[in-house]
């Protein structure tokens, strides 16, 4: 039978893979974002659909760089998890 402490520690687990798959894609939007700002400070332009059409695109080739990395840290959790199932059922 699955103890709290096993639940637990699969939980974190979790969280620490999504934190370390989402966060390169978080940073890129992020400098994106802030390189952008900085160009409609400099410049006064204020249009609103400017921070995000450069973002999208950003994100989504980072998607491209990064995609087969993430693929594969979230298929090995899942291998991980489910080739212990067998002993969360005792």
């Amino acid at each position: 039978m699955i103890t709290e402490g096993q639940v637990m520690d699969i939980a974190r687990q979790a969280l620490f893979l999504i934190i370390k798959v989402s966060a390169p894609l978080l940073l890129i939007s992020l400098i994106v974002g802030l390189i952008v700002s900085i160009f409609q400070t400099i410049t006064s332009i204020q249009e609103q659909t400017l921070t995000f059409v450069p973002k999208i695109i950003i994100v989504f080739f980072g998607m491209m760089l990064l995609g087969g990395w993430m693929l594969e840290n979230l298929a090995g959790f899942m291998t991980e998890l489910w080739s212990d199932f067998g002993l969360y059922l005792r």
